[in-house]
C-alpha cells in the first residue's frame, strides 16, 4: 500500500469496513506481542458495531480511495463524578505505512469532537507501557493517570465468582422455573 496522496479523512465505520478493521486488531495484537490472545471474527465486530442494540462505536482513517488505514473502537463510559458520560477508547491503530499521515490525530480529533459536541468530559484510554506513541499523546496534552492501578477479572476467576450468586453460568441450562438472570433474558 502506498500513502496517501491527501491527509486520511475519518468516517464512521460502515459494514463493508469490518474486514478491515478486524485485519488491523489482529495487526495491533501482533504490534502488542500477544497475537494468541486475540480472537475477533468479523461477524463479532459486525454485531458490536452494527447489531440491533450496539455499544461500540468505530470511526475509521481512509486515503483518498476510501481504503482504511487506521480505526478507533470506542464506547461511552460514565463519570459519576461529574455525572456525565464520556468516551472510552478502547483501541486505535494506523497501519505503519501511513503513520506520519496525520490519521492518528484525526482520529483523536474526531473523538474529541464527539465528546465536545455531546457535553462529554472525558476521552480516555489505557495505552501499553512501552508503546513509543506516549510522546505523541503528551504532545497532544493527554496526561498518564499513574495513580489508579487497573484490575481485570477474567477466565476461571469471573466464572467463579459469578457462580456465588447461584445463578447458571453462560452455557449451563437453568432449573426448571428458575429466573433469568438478567430480566430481559
Amino acid at each position: 500500500m502506498t500513502l496517501p496522496v491527501q491527509a486520511p479523512t475519518v468516517r464512521p465505520a460502515r459494514p463493508d469496513d469490518v474486514p478491515a478493521v478486524v485485519a488491523m486488531v489482529h495487526e495491533l495484537a501482533e504490534y502488542e506481542r500477544a497475537p494468541d490472545q486475540c480472537h475477533l471474527t468479523a461477524e463479532q465486530l459486525s454485531a458490536a458495531l452494527f447489531g440491533p442494540a450496539p455499544a461500540l462505536y468505530g470511526h475509521v482513517a481512509v486515503d483518498d480511495a476510501d481504503r482504511p488505514l487506521g480505526f478507533a473502537l470506542w464506547f461511552l463510559n460514565f463519570s459519576t463524578w461529574a455525572g456525565v458520560h464520556g468516551v472510552y477508547l478502547e483501541d486505535l491503530y494506523v497501519r505503519p505505512e501511513a503513520r506520519g499521515t496525520g490519521a492518528g490525530r484525526q482520529l483523536l480529533a474526531t473523538l474529541a469532537a464527539i465528546c465536545v459536541e455531546r457535553g462529554y468530559q472525558r476521552l480516555e484510554w489505557w495505552m501499553i507501557r512501552w508503546n513509543p506513541a506516549a510522546r505523541f499523546y503528551a504532545s497532544i496534552g493527554a496526561t498518564v493517570m499513574d495513580e489508579w492501578v487497573p484490575y481485570r477479572l477474567a477466565g476461571p476467576a469471573l466464572t467463579e465468582l459469578a457462580a456465588q450468586l447461584g445463578r447458571p453460568t453462560a452455557g449451563s441450562s437453568s432449573p426448571a422455573g428458575a429466573a433469568p438472570a438478567h430480566p430481559t433474558a
